[in-house]
């Protein structure tokens, strides 16, 4: 790391927070917290300035080939100063054909690019690649609402990985192998712990806090003259590699690809390449599908419980996640918003209501829901689930 890097990182760390607590501060006071238009302008002036100053040097410093870790590091810094300014509205980009951060755009654009990710933060940044200096890893304001947040999505995120993991080491040994039903449980232990920490996460995490301070750091913005849309806490490949693997989802779904097509660049670049993989590879719930001849077998039995209950974890933490985190956190407070602020209230572009539909779509997909409307592997679930020994059915379903 370059002596400028480290400039900007300590900047990062320690004023640009205490300039994000100033602003939230003012917007708290008022009426209507939504509002920041009018407020605390010399505070903006000094976050916008004080930052571009530190850019400026490391454009002009140029690629140092200081390697991945390094670069992706220093995009994270660049991008939690552009979506700052982004909260603070000091861009817009609706009204904005160009970002006005000029320098912030060349620099994340040139990192982004010859680092193969978006030119913006991503939810690495905050989460699994969020390094920690004394106890205190970066964030953009030092509410501890965000610390909340930040803190349970990575507890979630490192859960879902280790039951990615654990499905992918079942395809090499297939579903008759005697350590099957072990990385089955494994998945399944590491299924709880996601349920248990969303659960914790909607007891102990403020809505107001979450909606008026956290939320508003995660908004689409413009580097160049594209907009990129908002982190989301999804951009990781383990959660898709548990969808395909389980077979819940499939990869030439039409509308499931096109979430993975444009989460791709959100990613690590070594979840980039388990996606691709992934998506190639065949999945769990057509090899018991197929395997129904042996249906008698105490092997198959055992690992199809196992199969089973690991699916409806899955689905219960999709479930959990939609009907009540989005429910809570994003719907309810909305209801109360005024009507200029309603077209800015979700991280994924799209208005409330298009993005409610779509995450209902993925919900139903995940819980392999009976629906009309929608293709789901509901009667391929039964049909497994009705070849299980009678003993062994209710336990399925625990």
């Amino acid at each position: 790391m370059t002596k400028k890097t480290k400039e900007f990182d300590h900047w990062i760390r320690n004023e640009f927070v205490m300039l994000n607590d100033t602003l939230e501060g003012m917007y708290r006071e008022q009426a209507d917290p939504a509002n920041v238009v009018g407020v605390g302008e010399e505070v903006k002036q000094q976050l916008l300035l004080e930052g571009q100053k530190y850019i400026e040097a490391l454009l002009k410093e140029g690629n140092t080939d200081e390697g991945f870790d390094n670069a992706f590091d220093l995009l994270g810094n660049v991008g939690l100063y552009m979506a700052a300014c982004r909260r603070h509205e000091l861009t817009e980009p609706s009204i904005e054909r160009h970002s006005p951060l000029k320098e912030a755009s060349a620099l994340a654009m040139h990192i982004g690019s010859s680092i193969g990710v978006t030119p913006r933060f991503s939810t690495a940044h905050l989460t699994t690649h969020n390094t920690s200096i004394n106890g205190t890893y970066k964030r953009f304001t030092s509410d501890p609402a965000e610390k909340l947040f930040i803190d349970y999505n990575t507890r979630g995120i490192l859960a879902y990985k280790r039951a990615a993991e654990a499905l992918l080491k079942v395809l090499p040994l297939g579903i008759s192998h005697p350590m099957t039903p072990v990385l089955l449980e494994e998945v399944k232990r590491a299924l709880v712990d996601v349920i248990n920490s969303n659960q914790a996460l909607f007891k102990q995490l403020d809505t107001a806090s979450f909606f008026y301070v956290v939320r508003p750091y995660y908004k689409p913005y413009r580097v160049g003259k594209e907009v990129y849309r908002g982190a989301n806490a999804g951009d990781f490949a383990g959660i898709n590699v548990i969808d395909m693997m389980l077979g819940l989802c499939q990869a030439n779904d039409v509308d499931y690809a096109q979430i993975l097509v444009e989460k791709l660049l959100y990613m690590m670049p070594e979840d980039q390449a388990t996606l691709k993989e992934c998506m190639r590879l065949p999945n769990l719930l057509d090899a018991f599908l197929a395997a129904q001849t042996h249906r008698h077998e105490s092997w198959y039995q055992e690992a199809l419980k196992v199969f089973l209950q690991a699916c409806k974890l899955h689905g219960d933490t999709a479930i959990q996640h939609h009907n009540q985190l989005v429910e809570k956190y994003i719907c309810g407070p909305a209801k109360n918003l005024a009507n200029q602020h309603l077209d800015k209230v979700t991280a994924s572009g799209p208005p409330l209501q298009v993005l409610l539909s779509q995450l209902e779509t993925l919900r139903d997909k995940r819980a392999a829901a009976k629906r009309a409307d929608l293709d789901t592997r509901y009667d391929d679930l039964k049909v497994l689930r009705q070849s299980l020994i009678k003993s062994e059915v209710h336990h399925a379903s625990e």
